[in-house]
Parts: C-alpha cells; sequence; structure tokens
C-alpha cells in the first residue's frame, strides 16, 4: 500500500486552477521527486498535502487515511513535514531554538534530545552554530537549519520544495547528499526540485508536471534516457 496517495486531486487559487486531475503515489522508503517548470503546479501539489490549501477536487491519503480536509497541524500529526520553498526560519531566534519548535507533538517532544543528536550529526554546522541567530547563518546553512527543524517531527514523510534554491552547488550537492542519507536511514522523502538533473539522480522514482497537470511519469534511469526530458530540462 502506499504511504501517500492523492486521486485526481484539483487545486484552485480563485477561478485559477493550478493542479488539475492529479494522481500520484509515494511509496514507504521512497525518494520520489516532483519536477517541472516554474509554475507547473509543484508547490500547489505540496501545499495540498500538507494541509495549507484545501483541494477543490479529489482524495489525498496517507497511510490508508484521508487528510484533504485536515489542518496543518493536523497533518503534521499524522506524520508530514514540510520544508517550505525559502526555509521560512525565525531570523531573531538561535539555531537551536528553530530546530527545537519542530519537536511540537508529544512523540517528538519526548524524543528531542535524542533527535536533536541526529540532526546535529547530520548536519555538523548546526552543531558548531547552536547559539547563532538563524538570520546569520548562509543560505545553506539555513536550509540545513529548516531540513534540520522538520526532521524534529519524527516525520514517516519528510516533504521539500526547492531546497537548492539560491544554494552554490557545492552546499547543492552536500544538502542532496543528506537527503539521500535521511531517506536510506527511513524517512521517504517527496522532493520538489527544479534542478532536474540533481533531482532524477537522487530520486527513485519522478512525476513531471506541466500546467498543473501530469504529464509523465516514471523510474529515475527511464526519465533520464527520455529525449523529451533532455531536450525540455537538461538541454541536451
Amino acid at each position: 500500500m502506499a504511504l501517500l496517495r492523492l486521486d485526481d486531486v484539483e487545486v484552485a487559487y480563485g477561478d485559477m486552477v493550478a493542479v488539475r486531475g492529479v494522481s500520484m503515489t509515494v511509496g514507504t522508503g521512497e525518494l520520489v521527486a516532483i519536477i517541472g517548470s516554474n509554475g507547473a503546479g509543484k508547490t500547489t501539489t505540496l501545499r495540498a498535502i500538507s494541509g495549507l490549501l484545501r483541494p477543490r477536487r479529489g482524495r489525498i491519503e496517507f497511510d490508508g487515511a484521508r487528510i484533504d480536509g485536515l489542518t496543518s497541524s493536523d497533518v503534521v500529526g499524522r506524520g508530514i513535514a514540510h520544508v517550505p520553498e525559502g526555509r521560512q526560519l525565525f531570523p531573531t531566534m538561535s539555531v537551536l531554538e528553530n530546530l527545537e519548535l519542530g519537536a511540537r507533538t508529544p512523540a517528538a517532544r519526548a524524543a528531542r534530545d535524542g533527535t536533536l543528536k541526529s540532526v546535529f550529526d547530520l548536519f555538523p554546522r548546526l552543531g558548531e552554530r547552536r547559539r547563532q541567530l538563524a538570520g546569520s547563518l548562509s543560505g545553506g546553512e539555513q536550509q540545513m537549519c529548516a531540513i534540520g527543524r522538520a526532521l524534529m517531527a519524527l516525520p514517516r514523510l519528510l516533504m521539500l520544495d526547492e531546497p537548492s534554491l539560491g544554494l552554490a552547488p557545492v552546499m547543492v550537492g552536500a544538502i542532496f547528499d543528506n537527503l539521500a542519507r535521511v531517506n536510506r536511514d527511513g524517512t521517504t522523502v517527496l522532493l520538489v526540485e527544479q534542478n532536474v538533473l540533481r533531482a532524477l539522480r537522487l530520486c527513485h522514482r519522478a512525476y513531471v508536471l506541466e500546467n498543473g497537470t501530469i504529464a509523465l511519469e516514471g523510474p529515475r534511469d527511464r526519465l533520464l534516457a527520455d529525449e523529451g526530458i533532455k531536450r525540455a530540462y537538461l538541454g541536451r
């Protein structure tokens, strides 16, 4: 059974339909990417899953239970953590305080010390800068902090929106290596990313969104070899 399932989901902003007829699955333990150009509906899809937007039509299920219509807090309580585009840290709070805010559920609070150690093991820079204000971190360090905060919630599904945006290539590589490690350690990952080549190299499967609909889907190797993908996204 799929951990996450979307069936015929439509999401609109007023009269403008941003996502139409989207159906997809994410299996337990998978790392799945959603790729596509800017404005294709990728962010809207994540926001609908996390409860920030209410689908106009369709069904979203997590672990067999329907979650469309739940509040974002309830979705977090079910085991879904969302790292938004732009990171949205609290800049005048320390790294440690930002991380601790991620442990909101009773289970996450009870495991906070152990989870914090795991986050610092994954991102040693955060441990070194734990007392530093989040707003004074570099862009890459802020992204690490945002991912760490999400992991503090002990998610079964970690969703990330454009984690490479605005980062230097060496930092992008480090972030993606850490996401691979998070996935290997057992966390299911759903990744939205404009860096198509990096996303396809990282994921197990991917969906291609164009104008709010799924234009293509399949395993990593098949999409990397697809001539349409090469022309549209890889400049080949």
